[in-house]
């Protein structure tokens, strides 16, 4: 059993909602990605969602843009992300770290280098947004042969024959995109997102995250109350996007804060 998914079943056991914030690796400095992921474990994260720079995005808004942006003016790639998780694993065995990207810096380095390099880092999964499941079963397969897991998208006009290829080779959980548009939207219909995932579950065995558009706890409350987990991103980086190198203990402290305030309200 993968550690996302021992994750996932851990929080079933206990009747509790995942959390799963998001930041982008190298941002706002390569020196806070470490210890602002242990903020996000100390401030009630179940796993780590941590973005792989890109200079393309397709599937963000103007904050993780900018996100982007910044990370790449320290010239991060990949080997940098894998880097960070190796440090953060340091200290840190338990908690799952999802790759969030797109294909072009795993191609450039090769899938099976990538996926052995993120092996011995330690890494849990992948989202990369640009691998369809029916161009990448490959990937996917020699993913699971390392106990890693292909976390795909779903979005509100998926058909059912998309979710159905989802659901076969799959891992770690199922991410519903809540709405039409880019990350950051605040726009979520609860009802609908409701009758998505309903639709969803005929197929997809998987817990199932929802993002897009969740921006504090009585949305992500709301959120949760129709899924498994919530991925709170663009949100989280607008708490963090101004704090430079020197300021840790502040970008720390808000990150932990900002976490805690989700995660008080997932268990009310």
């Amino acid at each position: 059993m993968s550690r996302i998914a021992s994750t996932f079943s851990a929080l079933a056991a206990r009747n509790k909602k995942g959390l799963i914030p998001f930041i982008t690796a190298g941002d706002p400095a390569p020196a806070l990605t470490v210890p602002l992921m242990h903020a996000l474990v100390a401030g009630g994260a179940d796993i780590i969602e941590l973005g792989v720079p890109f200079s393309d995005p397709m599937a963000e808004g103007p904050v993780i843009q900018r996100a982007c942006e910044r990370a790449l003016k320290f010239g991060i790639g990949i080997r940098d992300v894998l880097g960070f998780v190796r440090e953060f694993r340091e200290k840190n065995t338990t908690t799952p770290v999802i790759l969030m990207g797109y294909a072009n810096p795993i191609e450039r380095m090769g899938q099976a280098a990538f996926i052995q390099a993120g092996k011995e880092a330690g890494i849990d999964g992948v989202i990369v947004v640009d691998y369809p499941p029916e161009e990448c079963e490959e990937f996917a397969s020699m993913m699971r042969s390392h106990e890693l897991d292909v976390v795909f998208l779903l979005a509100p006009t998926s058909t059912e024959e998309r979710i159905a290829q989802v659901a076969a080779i799959g891992g770690g959980f199922s991410y519903y995109v809540s709405l039409k548009g880019v990350t950051g939207a605040d726009n979520i219909d609860i009802q609908e997102v409701k009758q998505r995932i309903a639709a969803i579950r005929q197929y997809v065995k998987l817990p199932i995250g929802v993002g897009f558009g969740i921006r504090d706890g009585a949305t992500a409350k709301a959120v949760a109350s129709v899924s498994d987990a919530v991925v709170v991103g663009s949100r989280l980086i607008q708490e963090i996007e101004n704090m430079a190198a020197d300021q840790v203990e502040q970008a720390v402290q808000k990150a932990q804060s900002f976490v805690r305030s989700i995660r008080t309200a997932l268990d009310e």
